[in-house]
């Protein structure tokens, strides 16, 4: 992969994404939120196990790393999948991922990964993560291209 200044051209594109998105994020917190080290790490530990849930099939585990508002939008783990499966391939697909470094922009927490496909087309999956009652959930995802070429 071509990794020059990959971090600015993706702080760019979350920066981008996420003034179309703000209008679609429930739950935004209106101060800028204060993120420790194990905070960010155990947000990669939710999208990692959703991720590994999903590519198993298992809606029902992976349904549960949904915030409740998102939970609440699809209503149950099979129109959850449904909706991966017909949306989100890309995750499923992947032959390669690897955590960006996550920022807060504008109170929303984002957290991106990137992904190789088997063609080595490169995206980002820019998921916004939610935190009730101590424990971290997905908000949502958008997948984004990525200006990295994989080799």
């Amino acid at each position: 992969m071509n990794r020059q200044r990959p971090h600015g051209r993706i702080a760019g594109l979350v920066a981008l994404c996420l003034i179309a998105w703000s209008a679609l994020v429930p739950n935004v917190q209106a101060t800028e939120p204060k993120l420790s080290r194990n905070d960010w790490i155990a947000m990669r530990t939710v999208i990692s196990q959703q991720l590994a849930a999903l590519k198993r099939g298992d809606g029902e585990r992976a349904f549960r790393y949904a915030s409740a508002g998102i939970r609440a939008q699809f209503g149950d783990a099979r129109n959850f999948m449904a909706m991966v499966r017909s949306g989100y391939a890309p995750l499923l697909e992947a032959r390669y991922t690897e955590f960006l470094e996550g920022a807060v922009v504008d109170g929303v927490i984002v957290q991106p990964l990137r992904l190789v496909g088997r063609d080595n087309t490169v995206l980002v999956a820019l998921y916004t993560m939610d935190k009730r009652e101590g424990v971290w959930r997905i908000n949502g995802c958008q997948l984004a291209p990525s200006t990295v070429k994989a080799a």
